[in-house]
């Protein structure tokens, strides 16, 4: 047994072992995609809990950083209120406990001066040699908060004082775990697109694995809005960013896969509609090779009596009263050779040669009309333009026209009205054959161009499908039916391009 493609059981075997293929390879992917998701899932839930636990250690180092900020700030009023007592007492009174109080300030840098920023005591501070006003570089340093004012007994007193060496060095501590938090947040091992930012949800204050263009002031409210609507929002307390927002979307990798199905599945339709056009080319090519062939033979087959027929014309003619009848079989014979010039063409590049349409189309309506039946009206309206240079091949145009026109006398079933009406635009000449005949459905309009296609009890139904070839493979142009209503005609219309 021999197996080949031509078979159409063997095609379809092959089309449903190449689904089944395909489908399967669509399943297991599916679940490769469902599984890595999944391991996706696992490491962003333990990368929140992760942010959560270090977020939590974040909010308590910053209210502890707070509350030995107002501890400071106590001990500076406990100091201020030690020297309002100590200045406004007699000398001889017991103030040791507030002498002691003062002494003992062993951290927070302090500077009191009078009203005119005259130094009158300094602690846990160096004062530059000689220097006896606040000014300068000092009172630069000193500047950063604002001074406390008291008066007492009668004289206005100014309290500078700096960051005491733990209250700095807690705060450098807090912002290490700020920043350290920040980006681990931002630079996650998952690589998720995160976005923080303030509580109105309008500052970026960090931001990671996204593009800077989708963050900016433009762009910010709707990727706010996309990642909330995937994921939610996460609130935390940052240190001077009470209640920040925390957005992230699904990692690029996972974020591509979701399409990676659709795309598998396009790709899957194109190859079937592939395959499917193959099929189809190998069908048509062998249709075409048949076609051609057959043509090829009728050609050689009339062109032996057509020879001997023009030998009989010849004989006939040496008896002069056989003249007429000889005129009549030389345009047949004529009629004849043309046609095999035709068959001969089919599946060849046929020459087009720019000549003028009109007469053309005259000539071949013409001859069907001189050999029609009288029950068939022909109605030819042709531009009254002298001419309309086209490049044609006009033996097969003629075939054109002949095939149109026999098809709608056969519609009518001989009896009826054809017409031809030809029109031109700047590009293209437009020559429209319409019938009165029993007319067909839309469904037909396409069905009656494919070979072997017919309605007719008699023929090959390759007529049609000969024109359009014709016209649009080897001419350039379109053929199709341009209406048809049953019981009233058809309409066929043929576009041509110009020069």
């Amino acid at each position: 047994m021999k197996y080949s493609l031509k078979n159409p059981k063997l095609r379809w075997a092959f089309l449903i072992i190449g689904f089944a293929i395909i489908l399967y390879f669509f399943i297991q992917i599916n679940k490769i995609i469902r599984q890595l998701r999944k391991e996706e899932q696992i490491k962003i839930e333990l990368w929140a809990n992760a942010v959560s636990r270090k977020a939590h250690f974040v909010d308590h180092t910053a209210k502890f950083f707070n509350k030995l900020a107002q501890e400071e700030k106590i001990r500076l009023q406990q100091f201020i209120t030690a020297h309002q007592i100590i200045l406004s007492q007699p000398l001889d009174a017991e103030l040791n406990f507030y002498y002691d109080f003062i002494v003992n300030n062993k951290s927070i840098p302090v500077i009191i001066t009078d009203e005119f920023n005259n130094i009158q005591l300094s602690q846990n501070v160096e004062i530059p040699q000689g220097q006896k006003v606040l000014v300068g570089n000092l009172m630069k340093r000193f500047s950063q908060n604002p001074p406390f004012e008291y008066n007492v007994s009668g004289m206005k007193f100014k309290l500078y004082y700096s960051e005491s060496n733990v209250y700095r060095n807690m705060r450098e501590t807090l912002n290490y775990f700020t920043q350290t938090f920040l980006d681990d947040l931002v630079n996650n091992s998952v690589f998720l697109p995160v976005v923080i930012t303030d509580s109105t949800e309008t500052e970026v204050i960090a931001s990671g694995n996204i593009e800077e263009k989708l963050i900016d002031k433009e762009n910010l409210p709707q990727t706010i809005r996309k990642m909330k609507d995937e994921n939610g929002v996460w609130t935390i307390n940052l240190p001077e960013k009470p209640n920040a927002r925390i957005f992230y979307r699904h990692s690029k990798f996972i974020t591509a896969l979701q399409y990676y199905p659709l795309v598998y599945l396009l790709i899957t339709i194109f190859f079937v509609w592939l395959i499917f056009r193959l099929f189809k080319a190998m069908k048509k090519s062998e249709e075409d090779m048949l076609w051609i062939g057959m043509n090829k033979e009728t050609a050689h087959q009339l062109g032996t009596p057509i020879s001997a027929l023009v030998a009989w014309v010849e004989y006939l003619r040496l008896q002069p009263e056989n003249e007429t009848i000889c005129q009549e079989i030389t345009k047949d014979i004529n009629r004849l050779d043309m046609i095999t010039k035709r068959f001969s063409q089919i599946g060849t590049n046929p020459e087009l040669t720019p000549i003028n349409i009109i007469p053309i189309v005259e000539g071949a309506m013409n001859y069907l009309c001189s050999r029609s039946s009288k029950k068939v009206i022909y109605d030819i309206n042709l531009p009254k333009e002298e001419e309309i240079i086209l490049p044609i091949n006009q033996c097969l145009l003629e075939w054109v026209l002949e095939n149109l026109s026999k098809n709608a006398i056969d519609a009518m079933g001989g009896i009826g009205t054809l017409s031809l009406e030809m029109s031109q635009d700047n590009k293209r000449v437009i020559i429209d054959i319409s019938d009165t005949g029993k007319g067909m459905q839309k469904k037909e309009f396409k069905k009656i161009f494919e070979a072997g296609y017919t309605t007719k009890e008699r023929g090959w139904g390759m007529g049609l499908s000969l024109a359009k070839r014709i016209i649009e493979e080897y001419h350039h142009g379109k053929i199709f039916v341009k209406q048809s209503v049953i019981g009233k005609g058809t309409t066929f219309r043929i576009m041509l391009k110009k020069l």
